[in-house]
């Protein structure tokens, strides 16, 4: 999973998004207004999180500009403005949530999670695909019940298929949303990332739809284990 951080604090960012990085997200950060814009508009995110007081483009301007073009990704507003004004108009901008500075990092990932997964359409925390289960509030796997131990590119790859569960999800779309912007893909590192996730979790779970994509699916899991 993909996120967008725009904030002019370098400190801060950094802090942010290496927290990020940890909890295996890719992120790719803008220190002003007009770059976050061009990101949004152009890019794939699974979620944004923005300041209000950006160089260049206020950051409301940014948000409201994102939702005219028809951008729906979760947006966290993370600002140090706490007035109740400033949280109504980031609101009525299309801010999906809202976090006042100082606050707990731990918190900020939390938030992330919980857009990302609703705005895939998953009201329950634990979502389940045969014997795998993703507890999307804490970013961890399990199959038959025990820990599945992935890369961070595994993981963001898996959770993408795991939100989208018995749906296809476009080739392009799981590129988009795995690596940073500056990452240089290789034309056949989906398939060496797909083949390990399949010898972790089952072959017959990762379909592969022919010019295409790829679907995660309960009905290619053999409970036989063979």
């Amino acid at each position: 999973m993909r996120i967008l951080l725009v904030e002019d604090d370098e400190t801060l960012a950094h802090g942010i998004a290496d927290v990020l990085r940890r909890e295996k997200f890719a992120v790719d950060v803008a220190r002003n207004g007009e770059d976050g814009l061009h990101l949004g508009e152009t890019e794939a995110f699974d979620a944004a999180v923005l300041d209000l007081g950006l160089p260049k483009i206020e950051g409301t301007a940014v948000l409201r500009e994102w939702r005219r073009k028809g951008r729906t990704m979760p947006v966290l507003i993370l600002t140090a403005r706490d007035g109740w004004s400033d949280k109504v108009e980031g609101f009525k901008a299309g801010a999906d949530d809202f976090l006042t500075k100082p606050f707990r990092i731990e918190e900020v990932v939390m938030r992330l999670r919980a857009l990302i997964r609703r705005s895939r359409g998953h009201a329950e925390t634990r979502i389940q695909c045969g014997p795998l289960v993703f507890d999307s509030q804490l970013g961890v796997f399990e199959l038959d019940g025990l820990p599945l131990r992935l890369t961070a590119l595994e993981w963001r790859i898996l959770a993408g298929l795991t939100l989208r569960k018995e749906h296809v999800v476009e080739r392009r779309d799981i590129v988009e949303r795995a690596y940073e912007g500056d990452a240089e893909v290789d034309s056949n590192s989906l398939e060496v990332i797909v083949a390990r996730l399949r010898r972790k979790i089952g072959h017959g779970m990762i379909e592969t739809v022919r010019g295409r994509g790829y679907r995660l699916t309960a009905d290619g899991h053999d409970p036989s284990g063979a």
